[in-house]
């Protein structure tokens, strides 16, 4: 063997050849193997063929006028390589490079690239593994230049069998699962960029047969059949609603039966967390058709649904139909188990039945206004929740009743407080914290309505339940709900800012609160406390006055110009809150760096409020003339890359 130089040509014959397709949905195929151009997505390079390669120049060993042993050599076309000849082919280890910058590192059997092997492409993306005649044969990693990496299993060039791709640098979006020509087919599991989870069979890319997707951030999840990545065929939907930041359920909802094209549609069984199920036919996501409805409270309504709303007829005396009523059933489910026991006492017991049946239809006619009621104060004050969805307060509760002008009837909160408390041992009566559920909302307003006009109608042959609890709904809640009156909820960022001082409000009030009627032992303010408490705070100036202190407290009552007879009138946490920010108000209206209405509310609720933080209580007053000696603190309160997802349905 001996080292020379060739300065005729030499023909070398290699073989192999690969067409590496991309996925079809989704990537773009690199026409020419070394396109500069970078692939979309999880998309891979194709190998180049090596066909005759004609070398003009060879330095290195050679035996018998052939190239053998290492050497170097140049081809037509500008291509090279370096590394092992054999009896005048590659062969061994060696390092073939194209004209345009693709390089392969590897092993070389008489001409073929084959055995393991490195290739590089000038942008940067590579595959490393085994290689059969030039193509990626058995197993290997493609890595591309935009961070997509696949591992795993090749045939003839395509990514087949096992293996898993990683879409994005910090590997938190993948595929690990079976491969076919270059597709997601078989079994596997796919994680997405937001952390949703689908497992179970693929087929084109595609969820396709029976699988399981998790919504994780929305707390759902689907079991059942797919059809072209969407859910088709049989399964179970459920809606797992967490108990936390105010959320009202603590369980789930849960649909199984027929999807068609990604929605509820045929016969299907949906059980509402708060214990009613419904079962029947579906339409576009909706009941629609004959259905069966049983609600948490045993009763049950079994007949026709039109768009996600029971008909339901009302009969005459003579069982006549006379009309239609259309009672929606969308949400968690209707929740009409009224507790209407304590108003069923003053009433002649042979009227019980009807009394109870009369009042829940009453309530069932107006549902809709009802619950989008409910859902609209419930999250007054509140940011966001995982599913949208709070338990109702008494604070809240007192500002729906306020609004509507309820204390416009000869009925103080405080004493509608008394009305509804379920526990008369309770000492949470007049709690602003308290919590209730939508069915409870329900049967304090049957409960209040009772109080405000029983006396109008006992006259009257109808149900007095359900007559007085629709003139409730026609006289105050349906003119006037939603309309936020007051100082604390009309603006967001004042109404942030203020809560952040509640709880500490709160202890200021329970400390001026006195029992003020026998035999009554609950706690609560008058006007006339809360005056005391601001003298003995030092908190009136020139601005603000005792009169102007009486005009806030006032200003929502049936009679605002009559204040001497509001001093002895007992007040709730929410009146007695909503002074303190009206004052704050006040103390500062000539501010000038406040020179709009929502910076002046939240600025005095920033300036005025902390004064009355952390108090250190000394109670020393009689039971009629309540003193306080307090210690201030003044510290002021701080205050997807590569396919899509399933969308999980309403």
């Amino acid at each position: 063997m001996a080292e020379g130089q060739f300065s005729g040509e030499l023909l070398i014959r290699c073989s192999g050849s690969e067409k590496n397709s991309a996925e079809s949905d989704q990537v773009q195929t690199i026409r020419h193997p070394c396109d500069p151009g970078v692939p979309r997505n999880d998309a891979v390079y194709e190998l180049p063929a090596l066909s005759s390669l004609v070398i003009p120049a060879y330095e290195g060993e050679t035996c018998e006028g052939h190239p053998h042993g290492q050497g170097v050599a140049s081809f037509v076309g500008g291509h090279m390589y370096k590394g092992m000849f054999s009896r005048g082919c590659m062969d061994g280890h060696g390092v073939f490079t194209w004209t345009c910058g693709l390089k392969y590192e590897g092993e070389f059997v008489w001409n073929s690239l084959m055995g393991q092997g490195l290739y590089t492409w000038p942008d940067g993306s590579s595959y490393k593994g085994e290689v059969y005649y030039g193509i990626r044969h058995g197993t290997g990693t493609y890595k591309s230049a935009t961070s997509v990496v696949y591992k795993g299993q090749w045939y003839q060039g395509k990514r087949e069998g096992k293996g898993a791709v990683y879409y994005n640098q910090e590997k938190t979006s993948w595929y690990k699962g079976d491969w076919v020509m270059n597709n997601r087919e078989g079994w596997g599991e796919r994680r997405y960029p937001s952390g949703n989870l689908y497992s179970g069979e693929w087929k084109n890319n595609q969820r396709h047969g029976e699988g399981t997707m998790k919504w994780l951030k929305l707390g759902q999840q689907y079991h059942g059949t797919w059809y072209k990545g969407v859910r088709h065929g049989r399964g179970t939907h459920m809606w797992i609603l967490r108990r936390q930041d105010g959320s009202q359920y603590s369980q789930s909802n849960q649909y199984t039966g027929d999807f068609f094209q990604g929605e509820r549609h045929g016969q299907g069984t949906f059980h509402y967390a708060g214990g009613a199920i419904y079962e029947g036919e579906w339409k576009n996501n909706k009941k629609h058709g004959q259905g069966k409805f049983t609600f948490n409270n045993g009763k049950v309504f079994q007949g026709e649904f039109v768009d996600d709303q029971m008909i339901i007829t009302s009969l005459s005396d003579d069982r006549t139909p006379i009309t239609h009523e259309f009672l929606p059933l969308s949400g968690p489910g209707p929740d009409v188990a009224l507790s209407t026991e304590y108003l069923l006492e003053k009433i002649p017991k042979t009227k019980h039945d009807v009394e109870q049946k009369q009042v829940e239809l009453m309530v069932l006619r107006h549902n809709t206004e009802l619950r989008s009621i409910y859902s609209f104060y419930s999250r007054l004050g509140h940011t966001q929740s995982p599913d949208n969805v709070f338990l109702l307060s008494h604070l809240q509760l007192w500002r729906l009743l306020r609004d509507c002008n309820v204390h416009h009837h000869g009925v103080t909160l405080t004493q509608i407080n008394l009305f509804i408390r379920e526990d008369a041992s309770s000492t949470e009566v007049h709690s602003p914290f308290s919590t209730m559920l939508f069915r409870r909302l329900l049967s304090c307003l049957v409960v209040v309505s009772y109080h405000i006009y029983h006396r109008d109608m006992e006259s009257s042959d109808e149900p007095i339940l359900a007559a007085c609890f629709s003139k409730l709904m026609t006289d105050c809640i349906l003119p006037n709900a939603m309309n936020v009156k007051g100082f604390l909820f009309r603006h967001s960022d004042s109404t942030l800012e203020a809560l952040k001082y509640m709880e500490k409000s709160w202890e200021i009030y329970q400390a001026y609160s006195r029992v003020n009627a026998a035999p009554r032992d609950d706690k609560t303010m008058t006007c006339r406390h809360l005056l005391w408490m601001f003298k003995d705070l030092h908190l009136f100036d020139n601005n603000l006055t005792a009169a102007r202190l009486l005009e806030i407290i006032t200003a929502e009552s049936h009679d605002p110009s009559n204040q001497s007879s509001s001093l002895d009138l007992e007040i709730t946490f929410l009146e007695f809150f909503e002074a303190l920010l009206g004052c704050a108000e006040v103390k500062c209206q000539d501010d000038v760096h406040s020179p709009t209405k929502d910076s002046l509310e939240t600025e005095a609720v920033e300036k005025t409020l902390p004064t009355l933080k952390s108090p250190s209580q000394t109670v020393t007053a009689s039971a009629d003339t309540p003193r306080l000696s307090t210690t201030y603190h003044t510290d002021s309160g701080h205050l997807e890359v590569v396919d899509n997802e399933a969308q999980p349905s309403g």
